[in-house]
């Protein structure tokens, strides 16, 4: 449904049944003449406004629906001062996102909703959502999301939370599942010429380079449920000890979200690889706050991990490659990966705690 509301076009990801329920409840329009306008019975309209409605007992899919409902305003009428207070009130902290940074957005904070134990965090008094990790001794914050995002994704029905309160734990759901999966099968297809037309791509991070081998990088198209880090986090002894430590894990997450943050910059694996080689550093545009704080972070914990340590950290935590397919480049014997890591893990904790901010969780 392509609908041009007021003096601003409605965003792409809304879906349509949302659309529908607006045009009816903030334009006024029936459910026959919709029905005629989408080729839809007048009662498959019903069902869709009535499931919306029901929905909005959810503070985020409210919340998001006042704001999109300003966008369903007449463009021939003002707004009364009562309807400003009220759109400035529903404004929130930021813009409503557009489509291309909705998907980035979701994209990443999926990734970390589909890990064990993970659950998304929205408190009344905070200006930002987490996801924070549940599973471990110690509860760990894997990534930080604006509210206009929790809210889309709460509208998309990808998240949910079954008793909304002060502090909101949202899951996600097996629409959030599916949906990460479709995001990532399209961001690969784009960094890999499958789309309308082949092009290249400006941020390497997406698709594929070539490494000192001359063996291909490519970005990873499954959920970081399935990353080597999370899978050796997984592990236990015959007493039950965990393989990794939770700050361990941690310290991993922080180093991959910082790097997830610097390829922003247009960094190439290539950059990253003649790093640790002792050569030039990473390349790339520069001039963009976010992205230069986190290659710098990135930088200096891979400076103080070492060669061989920071390379099995940057292949593993970040490239998330296999173990397997590490040990193999690097010529190291069978099943020596992971005691690699382990101890890269174990030197990057020690990195974190001589840091200004401690070792704490912090994203970005």
């Amino acid at each position: 449904m392509r609908m041009e509301t007021g003096s601003a076009k409605v965003p792409g990801w809304v879906p349509d049944e949302a659309k529908r329920y607006l045009a009816h409840t903030a334009l006024g329009w029936s459910l026959r003449e919709l029905g005629r306008r989408e080729a839809l019975h007048p009662s498959t309209v019903l069902r869709q406004v009535r499931k919306i409605e029901t929905r909005r007992d959810d503070p985020l899919v409210d919340r998001v629906l006042d704001r999109l409902a300003e966008l369903f305003l007449p463009a021939a009428r003002l707004p009364t001062d009562e309807e400003m207070a009220l759109m400035q009130a529903n404004a929130g902290p930021g813009a409503m996102p557009d489509t291309p940074k909705f998907e980035r957005e979701a994209r990443r904070v999926l990734r970390h909703l589909c890990e064990p134990g993970a659950v998304l965090a929205v408190a009344q008094d905070m200006e930002k959502a987490v996801v924070v990790r549940e599973d471990a001794e110690v509860a760990a914050r894997t990534a930080t999301v604006d509210p206009e995002i929790v809210e889309a994704m709460a509208l998309q029905a990808w998240i949910a939370c079954p008793q909304p309160g002060r502090i909101s734990r949202y899951h996600v759901t097996a629409a959030g599942r599916a949906s990460l999966n479709r995001l990532l099968a399209a961001q690969e297809n784009r960094a890999t010429g499958f789309a309308e037309a082949q092009a290249g791509f400006a941020n390497p991070h997406l698709g594929e380079g070539l490494d000192e081998a001359g063996e291909a990088i490519v970005g990873a198209r499954f959920s970081t449920a399935d990353s080597p880090l999370v899978a050796l986090a997984r592990r236990r002894d015959r007493a039950g000890t965990p393989f990794l430590s939770p700050a361990q894990v941690a310290a991993g997450e922080r180093l991959r979200e910082d790097f997830e943050i610097a390829q922003m910059g247009g960094i190439t694996p290539q950059d990253w690889l003649a790093l640790i080689a002792g050569d030039a550093g990473p390349g790339g545009p520069r001039g963009s706050a976010l992205p230069d704080l986190a290659r710098g972070r990135v930088e200096a914990a891979l400076a103080d991990l070492g060669e061989g340590l920071a390379d099995v950290a940057l292949r593993c935590c970040c490239f998330l490659e296999g173990l397997e397919r590490t040990e193999k480049r690097l010529g190291w014997s069978a099943r020596s990966g992971k005691i690699v890591l382990r101890i890269a893990l174990t030197r990057l904790c020690e990195h974190y705690r001589s840091q200004k901010d401690g070792a704490g969780p912090m994203i970005g």
